[in-house]
């Protein structure tokens, strides 16, 4: 967003028609909890955990202390201690999740999908890392190995995100391609990651989808139109 006042107008909205639902979901499963009074409203604590992520800082309470106490202090006049917002947090998972889920783009029938790697902890120190127990696991980039998870993005040739998955670091990065695709229609190029001819005979079956992947080193090039070799990843070069 280009202004601190237009993302808390956009995210109060969405809580606005999230929040009442939510609390009737809870209850007719008989998850609902007393909520204690916190100085903040739902929509101001998404507000200030978006903004961390478009202010590039490294660390959270840096950002906590040093900028948002100092320069948003007039916007939030009620901005508790660094300590009790790290408390509330944890509640904002769910709203968050479902924000992104709304903030997802049309597909325009050109899409592009990649996978990168979300690493927890230095390699050295996987055999000592508790805070993903059971969770994150060892997987491997073109590069090297790391201990973590996979983000897949599925965009537009306009770069605006259309779906998002998180999975184990050892996941097979074609397993989640189907249920990524699954709401898409159109072309969909990826990288060499992505080669397997069974993954792009049911795309085309159940969906429609014409799946393009980077042929590898040893493979055999295929006869493709000009047009889609021109947004296949990496078939331009050489």
């Amino acid at each position: 967003m280009s202004s601190l006042e237009e993302l808390f107008c956009q995210v109060d909205d969405f809580c606005k028609y999230f929040e009442p639902q939510w609390h009737m979901q809870l209850m007719g499963h008989g998850l609902q909890t007393r909520r204690r009074a916190r100085g903040l409203c739902l929509s101001e604590i998404i507000t200030i955990l978006i903004g961390f992520h478009q202010h590039h800082y490294r660390n959270f309470k840096h950002y906590y202390i040093n900028y948002v106490s100092v320069h948003w202090q007039r916007e939030f006049p009620r901005l508790p201690s660094y300590q009790r917002f790290v408390e509330w947090m944890p509640s904002t998972l769910i709203p968050l999740c479902v924000y992104l889920t709304d903030c997802f783009s049309k597909c325009t029938g050109i899409s592009f999908i990649d996978a990168t790697s979300l690493r927890v902890c230095h390699n050295r120190r996987i055999n000592q890392h508790r805070v993903f127990n059971n969770l994150a696991a060892r997987g491997k980039t073109s590069v090297d190995w790391f201990f973590g998870f996979k983000l897949h993005l599925v965009v537009n040739e306009l770069g605006e995100l259309l779906n998002v998955q998180i999975t184990p670091g050892n996941i097979d990065e074609r397993k989640p391609v189907p249920g990524l695709l699954r709401s898409l229609f159109g072309k969909v190029f990826a990288d060499r990651g992505y080669v397997s001819r069974s993954l792009a005979q049911k795309l085309l079956q159940n969906f429609g989808i014409e799946f393009f992947a980077q042929p590898r080193r040893n493979m055999k090039n295929r006869l493709m139109r000009f047009h889609d070799k021109l947004l296949s990843p990496g078939l331009t070069q050489g």
